[in-house]
């Protein structure tokens, strides 16, 4: 793992300091990390909902499609 120093002003170390006693963080650099992974989290959920809402309308889903999946999924249809 390699490290990185950051500076904070006192405000937003104390508010560190609170997430960790508070939050169940093990050390600062461990809330860092989530933060970090939430913001990653956050872009590829953004990214997947602008690539759903470009691709192309699908017909809606009904009973009979669920009866078509579950009729492939037991092998009775092909494709």
């Amino acid at each position: 793992m390699t490290t990185m120093n950051i500076s904070l002003p006192g405000k937003l170390k104390d508010f560190v300091d609170e997430q960790v006693a508070d939050g169940g963080y093990g050390s600062s650099s461990e809330y860092v990390r989530a933060l970090i992974r939430r913001d990653q989290d956050t872009r590829r959920l953004r990214q997947l909902l602008l690539d759903g809402a470009a691709s192309p309308l699908e017909p809606p889903v009904d009973a009979a499609y669920f009866d078509r999946l579950r009729a492939r999924a037991r092998g009775q249809v092909e494709g």
